[in-house]
């Protein structure tokens, strides 16, 4: 679930947070439309031959592609001042797809760790994250795990009405306070702590293997870039987008449960768990890097999608094969000037 919800002491009014919130989670979620339809495209049209990472690449893409149409449905939300207008149906619908959404992206992004690891520190030997029939088996059973959880939440969650305002999802819900805090404590232990430390104990043994590849060798130096490369883009996104939300929404839930009097604490809470929201919305647009720099396919098909719409874009290998022909003709050249000065 990418938000929660809690309940509303009456000593502590509801107090909308600003239009801006609204805005630029929606500008988040547009522009990651726009990158992940990209990304999408580029490896159902481009790329003829997958490997197991390009499936769970593509997986990725997927979870963030569902959550973006949401943005003109939070953009009225927030405009109106948390008065949800779209029903009951729409609510559990929105919560449904933020939980699978969020937690589908990390379960990929776990995935992604693992076969990079798997990869690079025991290349020479066979796994079965290496086979792509178990890979994709693997993408069926994450679908199955963040469905049942969406489900979960379409079940338990709906919209309440707080000062004759229709919350969806909101902290200000005062029916769903022992729900929520159950639930996130859940979600926390489950759908975050286990797949970080999964992913956390990859990167840190990729780290030192990648510090051990001989980076003499063209083939060396490129393992090296492009597993330092996806290791940090991984990192920043568990660290700067899903860490967050996580951490706020569990101080939330407890200042709500057990500090409900305390307005003022309550109130900056949940400034920096609206804050934690966006960042957390942010990961659209930070994993089609993940493609760019583990898939040397996946960027030589957006370099060839951009010639064939008239972009002049050469690859750094194109540039060295031009600059050598170059080289060569120039030297051709003075070669026939000294020869024809010869002659005569």
């Amino acid at each position: 679930m990418d938000s929660t919800g809690l309940s509303s002491n009456a000593t502590c009014s509801l107090e909308p947070p600003h239009i801006s919130i609204g805005v630029l989670i929606c500008l988040v979620l547009l522009l990651g439309l726009l990158l992940n339809i990209f990304s999408l495209w580029v490896f159902m049209r481009r790329i003829p031959q997958w490997k197991p990472g390009t499936i769970l690449q593509f997986h990725l893409a997927i979870s963030d592609v569902i959550v973006c149409p949401l943005a003109p449905f939070l953009m009225v939300y927030f405009a109106q001042s948390e008065d949800w207008p779209f029903g009951s149906f729409m609510c559990r619908f929105k919560i449904a797809l933020l939980t699978i959404h969020f937690y589908g992206s990390i379960l990929f992004l776990t995935l992604i760790s693992i076969h990079r690891y798997i990869s690079v520190v025991y290349h020479s030997q066979d796994s079965c994250m290496k086979q792509k029939d178990f890979v994709k088996k693997l993408c069926v059973g994450v679908w199955l795990v963040v469905l049942i959880k969406g489900g979960v939440c379409l079940c338990l969650l709906d919209v309440s009405t707080v000062n004759n305002h229709t919350l969806c999802l909101s902290i200000h819900q005062r029916e769903n306070t022992e729900v929520y805090f159950v639930m996130n404590f859940f979600l926390l232990i489950l759908g975050f702590l286990a797949p970080f430390t999964v992913s956390l104990f990859c990167y840190i043994r990729l780290a030192k293997s990648v510090s051990s590849i001989n980076a003499c060798h063209q083939k060396g130096k490129l393992i090296k870039s492009k597993s330092r490369k996806t290791v940090a883009v991984c990192v920043v996104i568990f660290g700067l987008c899903f860490l967050p939300m996580n951490v706020v929404r569990t101080v939330v839930v407890v200042v709500r449960k057990y500090f409900a009097n305390n307005c003022k604490l309550f109130y900056q809470v949940e400034t920096a768990y609206f804050a934690s929201w966006i960042l957390s919305s942010a990961n659209c647009c930070l994993d089609p890097l993940i493609y760019c720099f583990s898939s040397q396919n996946f960027t030589k098909a957006i370099y060839s999608s951009l010639r064939k719409i008239g972009a002049r874009i050469q690859t750094p290998r194109e540039d060295q094969e031009h600059n050598s022909a170059l080289n060569t003709h120039i030297t051709r050249s003075a070669g026939n000037k000294e020869n024809n000065s010869d002659t005569r």
